[in-house]
């Protein structure tokens, strides 16, 4: 029973760094984030930044309005993916500190963001009570 419990709480110290919904780009930049390492980020999709190129190749730019983080997707966005709205794209840094994404997760509607993103940009100061959105 004493071995379950050392092996239990060598496994929960091991993954408590890892057991987040999402970081934001202040803190991949904080944590110093490894490229190749499989993430969830969240933000906000900065206002301009979002190019289509050639097929369903989409480049955007995440952001917490302190960091930002450049974005590649290779796929169809979510009908609610809009610039200036909450997202949250699962993938990997790559050398260059670019987020390749595999999946893309956008908003249902104009008063939901996910509750973790909001804590966080609240913790940051950026979060506009009156408006459900950042500053």
């Amino acid at each position: 029973l004493a071995i379950l419990g050392v092996a239990a709480g060598l496994v929960l110290y091991a993954l408590s760094d890892a057991i987040v919904f999402f970081y934001t780009p202040s803190e991949i930049a904080e944590k110093g984030v490894q490229p190749g390492q499989r993430l969830r980020l969240g933000g906000l999709v900065e206002k301009g930044s979002w190019k289509r190129g050639g097929g369903t190749l989409n480049n955007f730019v995440v952001t917490d309005t302190i960091k930002t983080i450049a974005v590649i997707y290779n796929g169809q966005l979510p009908d609610l993916f809009r610039e200036e709205q909450g997202v949250v794209a699962e993938g990997k840094l790559d050398a260059g500190g670019t987020f390749v994404a595999d999946t893309v997760l956008a908003k249902h509607d104009e008063n939901y963001m996910p509750k973790d993103l909001t804590d966080k940009l609240k913790e940051k100061g950026v979060w506009n009570e009156g408006k459900g959105n950042a500053q």
